[in-house]
């Protein structure tokens, strides 16, 4: 199979992406988190805050400040019990951190990059399963990162810089090829965590996802028939400017690179006695790569046709403030845990103004990441407004309507599983992008990082719907090209549905579960 039919089917086609046969091996999962052996090991504190409103002030970044943003990120905060569906007797048990991961497999890693007092200047694995920094490689790599990343910032100036990798075979195991399409989605609900977690801190950031990944994998040991990093965010007190995006001539490649630092291989423990083969990803992955820093460039806005419609203004709000822990804690995937209540304009307005709002972030590709992803939404039930398919516009927060009437039934038919019955569902938000996903300009790594910031907005959703007392369930078992021809996204939009989220009241789901901080 082609990369490109193999991409074309993972979205359009998802039967023909994995084998009809294939089958999982339940007593042979990996562990959901990544175990390093015989490293030095950096314990982080435990005493995290109970509340995160932003009213902290970053003074320095000290072992404590490191180890609550982690925790909140990316550390394990849950143990729940709850049966299965198919078999109410037995019960499923999960760890569970904040983000939401398919199938609760979390194929993200996270690596720190770190120059403060506490810990020696070098890498380290999060160890979510024990809450400490796992020592890789002692030193300073300063200037090895800025090569690395294009000459584009002075990575001297941030204290330090965050690494989302993805384990192959974590979701592997359990979706066969259908797990690349999953893996770039978990990456960006992860980066729009980290990003949410470090606004809370006073931390600046910058996410970069054009980097020289054989070089960045190399400083992290990685290997790349196994895991690779995906993203990669700076962290500093001060705003982070790009130097320059000119051509200097001057040309690093990640072969020269991977020869200034030894190469390392730390033993590590996944749990399967049986690791099967990959190769699409591995081969999507190997497609992805840049290699040389000429290769990193700006990403040019595509034209985007004009959308007919009636166009619906919606009530002008202010931004929310919330506290982030609470709102992280209640939040979770209802399935049929939906109740239908009404939505005033004004919380329809709140969910999508904070939403998009939150999503403007400083990145590598430009300094305008609206045209990328954006948000349609079917709704029913909304207060002084028609049932219909609407897309968001918000320039002008606005809603465009596109096809009026009550859509339910039909995304109903277009699941592949019927976890949770529309009927009960106000609102089902559709993120799309570009049907090219920037190919022309970013290659095969443009499908990945479209699919991760596809993924870091729907997280900014899933948070904002739980601040306002709702809760999202995002999906990928539903039919794209029945959404798209619902939206109109054809033609000259040139788009398509990256993934669904129904929205709405909840009742309490009946499964026990515990909370894993003070």
């Amino acid at each position: 199979m082609s990369l490109e039919t193999f991409l074309h089917n993972l979205h359009f086609d998802i039967e023909k992406a994995s084998p009809p046969d294939w089958e999982v091996d339940w007593d042979d999962a990996p562990l959901t988190f990544k175990l390093y052996r015989d490293l030095p090991q950096f314990p982080l504190s435990l005493e995290v805050p109970l509340a995160l409103d932003g009213s902290a002030r970053f003074s320095k970044p000290d072992g404590s400040v490191i180890g609550h943003f982690l925790w909140y990120a990316y550390g394990l905060t849950q143990i729940s019990q709850a049966q299965r569906a198919s078999d109410p007797d037995d019960l499923m048990q999960s760890f569970r951190r904040f983000p939401p991961s398919g199938g609760a497999l979390y194929p993200s890693e996270l690596y720190v990059y770190l120059k403060t007092e506490e810990f020696p200047d070098g890498v380290y694995h999060y160890d979510a399963a024990h809450h400490r920094l796992v020592l890789l490689r002692e030193g300073n790599f300063d200037s090895y990162l800025i090569k690395a990343l294009g000459d584009r910032f002075n990575a001297s100036a941030c204290f330090g810089a965050v690494f989302v990798s993805t384990m192959f075979w974590k979701n592997f195991y359990k979706y066969n090829n259908f797990s690349y399409r999953l893996q770039g989605l978990d990456a960006g609900v992860l980066i729009g965590q980290l990003l949410e977690v470090a606004k809370r801190f006073g931390m600046k950031t910058r996410v970069c996802f054009q980097f020289l990944d054989r070089a960045i994998n190399h400083l992290l040991g990685l290997s790349e028939e196994e895991e690779s990093a995906y993203a990669m965010i700076a962290l500093s007190k001060e705003p982070i400017k790009l130097e320059k995006d000119e051509d200097t001539g001057e040309d690093a490649t990640a072969t020269d690179l991977c020869l200034e630092l030894p190469l390392i291989r730390p033993e590590h423990y996944v749990r399967s006695l049986v690791v099967r083969d990959f190769p699409l990803l591995t081969n999507m992955n190997g497609a992805s790569m840049i290699e040389s820093s000429q290769m990193i460039r700006p990403v040019e806005a595509r034209e985007q046709g004009e959308c007919e419609g009636h166009v619906i203004a919606l009530p002008i709000v202010k931004r929310m403030s919330y506290d982030l822990a609470s709102v992280c804690k209640k939040r979770f995937s209802p399935e049929m845990d939906f109740i239908l209540e009404k939505v005033s304009q004004e919380r329809l307005a709140l969910l999508l103004q904070e939403a998009t709002a939150a999503f403007t972030y400083q990145n590598d590709l430009d300094e305008d990441n609206e045209h990328r992803v954006t948000i349609y939404a079917s709704l029913y039930n909304v207060e002084d407004m028609e049932d219909g398919a609407y897309l968001y516009e918000r320039t002008t927060h606005s809603l465009r309507l596109i096809r009026p009437g009550d859509h339910r039934a039909r995304l109903q038919c277009g699941m592949s599983l019927d976890v949770l019955n529309f009927q009960q569902v106000p609102i089902c938000i559709h993120v799309a992008g570009d049907r090219t996903y920037f190919k022309s300009q970013l290659g095969y790594r443009g499908y990945r990082i479209q699919q991760m910031e596809a993924g870091m907005l729907v997280q900014r959703i899933l948070l904002a719907a739980s601040a306002l007392g709702m809760n999202g369930h995002p999906l990928l078992g539903f039919d794209v090209n029945m959404c798209d021809e619902l939206y109109k996204m054809g033609g000259s939009q040139g788009k398509t549905s990256l993934i669904q989220i129904p929205i709405g009241a909840y009742r309490n789901r009946p499964w026990l579960k515990g909370g894993l901080h003070s």
